[in-house]
């Protein structure tokens, strides 16, 4: 599933082929595509401005020169694409808008071979969709409070790794760079939240900082053809990961195999010597 490095490379590439365009027409081509809670069709933003793309964790949304926001989830496949004559038409097309400034005309596709992701049109509360409401900042917010967050995780006596997935506390952290951060910070991912010390868990805040920062440099993480840019780019961070889906191989620290555990409904990699659970 796309996580923060992932969302923030697709904003940023939204917003610098689509920034200024208007929505001239658009097509709803499956019948799952918007959210049940979508206060209306796709149609409702033909005709609008796109004046800048936003993201507050893995949501996605497009600001127009009108009360309603178009929201985009983008599930575990979901891929905007900007329509090029040297790139193959994409599959599994789930909804297409015409988009034109002046002369100049770009088709947009949002494609979701999966199904999972979803679009919405919404109003925004206080600069924030619907949708969106419950999401915590995440670390790249300017607005977002270290302290706070830190004090949160350390109250809670959940498993470390189940907190700094949580949504709701920090957002924008997925399987991937979970255990990316948790290498990095030298934790267990089963050790329960509140037996860490606060500045060890300032540490793993800090070492998720830094490894998704480090994924957005580079387009983000693609293992295949699910992810990808909106030019149709992957990106590059995979080959830079310590811990995620390293099972057998020797930890870049300490040479240790790297091992994985069932962890929920997920797997967790980690180092048995760096990250000792006692």
């Amino acid at each position: 599933m796309p996580e923060l490095p992932e969302v923030e490379t697709v904003r940023r590439g939204l917003e610098h082929f689509l920034t200024g365009y208007s929505i001239r027409t658009s097509q709803n081509l499956h019948p799952r595509l918007l959210k049940p809670a979508s206060i209306a069709p796709l149609s409702a933003i033909e005709g609008a401005r796109i004046t800048t793309i936003n993201r507050r964790g893995k949501f996605l949304w497009f600001e127009l020169n009108r009360d309603l926001t178009l929201v985009a989830h983008l599930g575990m496949s979901g891929q905007f694409l900007v329509a090029r004559k040297d790139r193959p038409e994409p599959t599994h097309v789930r909804a297409r808008f015409t988009l034109k400034r002046g002369l100049k005309t770009h088709e947009l596709v949002f494609s979701d071979q999966r199904t999972f992701g979803w679009l919405s049109v919404e109003q925004l509360i206080d600069g924030i969709p619907q949708s969106a409401q419950h999401i915590a900042l995440d670390p790249f917010d300017p607005a977002f409070d270290r302290g706070a967050v830190i004090a949160k995780i350390k109250s809670r006596k959940a498993a470390i790794k189940n907190m700094i997935l949580n949504q709701e506390i920090m957002s924008g952290v997925g399987n991937i760079y979970a255990d990316e951060s948790l290498w990095r910070a030298k934790i267990h991912p089963e050790i329960p939240a509140n037996e860490l010390s606060t500045k060890k868990i300032g540490a793993l805040v800090d070492a998720a900082t830094e490894v998704m920062a480090e994924a957005i440099e580079v387009g983000g993480t693609s293992f295949d053809a699910m992810y990808i840019n909106v030019n149709g780019e992957s990106g590059f961070f995979e080959n830079s990961l310590a811990a995620y889906g390293q099972e057998g191989e020797p930890c870049p620290r300490c040479g240790r195999e790297i091992k994985r555990i069932a962890f929920g409904n997920r797997s967790s990699h980690f180092c048995p010597k760096c990250q000792r659970i006692k």
